[in-house]
């Protein structure tokens, strides 16, 4: 599906998607009680005059399902990294060897799982809003192009069916996302 009636079907799809992306990435952010790389991706170290993200201050990886290492390259920078890690709000304590920093990720209580749960539908809310605002969007273009009198009133008809099952599409996709986000955070 290219552009029909002024709307450019490859475009709203590619919108959409960017919905579920950035929900994607968010939930990535969310700690499980589980070690992920992606959850000090955020953090920034203050290195050689500047704010440098994690990955390219050391090679993070998950030597067991709840700790991260973090071999950091340059020996000068290993204090600056434990200080971003502390001041991160992540509430982790870095145990420092060496040039190599270990992070104990700890486990989550029933009500922390509960908040995280909560933030994880809020997210989701949010990239539905972004997927109903790309319809209403493609819809308001169709509306005028049948009022402009460049679509007929059935060709409007066909192709609002088409953003509308695109749109739910994504929509069940985000939903897909956070339900199964939901049962990781819940998972003891």
């Amino acid at each position: 599906m290219a552009e029909q009636g002024g709307v450019d079907f490859k475009d709203i799809e590619r919108r959409m998607d960017g919905a579920l992306q950035t929900l994607k990435h968010e939930f990535s952010g969310l700690r499980t009680g589980r070690a992920s790389v992606s959850l000090v991706e955020p953090i920034m170290v203050e290195a050689y005059g500047s704010k440098t993200p994690m990955n390219q201050i050391g090679t993070v990886s998950v030597p067991e399902p709840r700790t991260l290492a973090i071999n950091v390259w340059d020996k000068g920078l290993v204090a600056a990294t434990e200080k971003a890690i502390r001041e991160s709000g992540l509430g982790l304590n870095p145990n420092t060897e060496g040039q190599t920093i270990r992070l104990t990720i700890p486990e989550l209580n029933e009500e922390r799982r509960r908040e995280l749960a909560k933030v994880a539908s809020k997210y989701s809310e949010q990239a539905r809003v972004a997927v109903r605002n790309v319809r209403q969007d493609a819809m308001q273009h169709l509306k005028k192009a049948q009022k402009d009198k460049d679509i007929s009133e059935d060709e409007q008809k066909t192709l609002s069916d088409q953003v509308q099952s695109l749109t739910d599409a994504a929509i069940k996709k985000i939903d897909d996302a956070v339900t199964a986000k939901e049962a990781e955070i819940m998972q003891i």
